[in-house]
């Protein structure tokens, strides 16, 4: 088989997704695609010019790579190993490519699911939300061996500003968990320094424009303190998933027996907005729990 891969499958077309698989097609790949609302995959595939299939098996025949990008470890299985999943339809040296962020416990099992059949496995979390997707500038971390990575890379890149091989299969999934803890406690800083400044009868935006420019300053103030402020949050990653990938993360540590205190405390305030109505907000809506705690 050549190295150079000219036909891809991509399986869920959700906000990451649908914009992740057109990036491939614009490069010119020949693209083929499956999503569980198949009106979603029709757009697409109008859109794009690519071709829509009425199971991950009939999307992945022909792959030479397979691309998942759907919702949890459940999801991850149904369209891959479940029944007219992915891998009935994949051939002997072709790769699967995992970016969901799941399990690293689910990625070991993809990983011996795939090596049964003679087929490169990585699994590939990404970060920089539905924004870094539009315009083809994600962080991808992945797991699984040089080999599959060196093939997989060159079709990463056309929506991965930084794509990084970070170790054996499951690495990829430990470092998005990595990510996510880190990213809890941001914003989470972000939302209080933002309420105690309005509290205080600051002007917030002359404050981040202040702040920003030292050592408080980070992604997340950059790019989420004017809707924090404007009390908008419809800009970003959902409180569900959030919560979801909290989880995943709480468990690996419970299994590690590393403490994570804040990040469970973050949790926790998640589960607040959550109780709010706010599930499909994003993350940053953590200063509407402050000002609804406020207002009490």
């Amino acid at each position: 088989m050549s190295q150079s891969i000219s036909t891809v499958a991509f399986i869920g077309l959700g906000v990451m997704g649908y914009p992740m698989a057109g990036h491939l097609a614009r490069a010119g790949l020949s693209v083929r695609v499956y999503n569980r609302t198949a009106a979603k995959a029709e757009a697409w595939a109008a859109e794009h010019g690519g071709s829509h299939h009425p199971t991950p098996e009939e999307a992945a025949r022909g792959a030479e790579l397979v691309l998942v990008c759907v919702g949890n470890d459940d999801d991850v299985r149904q369209v891959t190993t479940g029944e007219q999943g992915a891998l009935s339809g994949m051939t002997e040296g072709s790769l699967l490519v995992d970016h969901t962020t799941a399990s690293a416990e689910l990625a070991l099992e993809l990983d011996a699911a795939c090596r049964d059949r003679g087929i490169g496995f990585l699994d590939a979390p990404v970060s920089g939300g539905q924004q870094g997707a539009e315009n083809g500038a994600l962080t991808i971390m992945c797991g699984g061996d040089e080999a599959t990575f060196a093939r997989a890379e060159p079709v990463l890149a056309h929506y991965g500003r930084a794509v990084t091989l970070m170790g054996a299969a499951g690495s990829g999934q430990l470092t998005k968990m990595v990510n996510q803890i880190c990213i809890a406690g941001l914003v989470q800083g972000l939302a209080e320094g933002l309420h105690f400044a309005e509290q205080a009868g600051l002007d917030q935006q002359r404050v981040v424009d202040v702040i920003s420019k030292g050592a408080a300053g980070s992604w997340q103030m950059e790019n989420r303190h004017a809707t924090m402020i404007a009390d908008e949050y419809d800009h970003g990653f959902a409180v569900d998933w959030m919560r979801k990938d909290l989880g995943i993360c709480l468990e690996q540590a419970r299994h590690l027996q590393a403490r994570l205190p804040v990040t469970a405390l973050v949790d926790q305030f998640y589960a607040d907005v959550q109780v709010m109505g706010g599930g499909r907000w994003d993350t940053s809506s953590l200063l509407r729990r402050l000002r609804a705690l406020q207002q009490r």
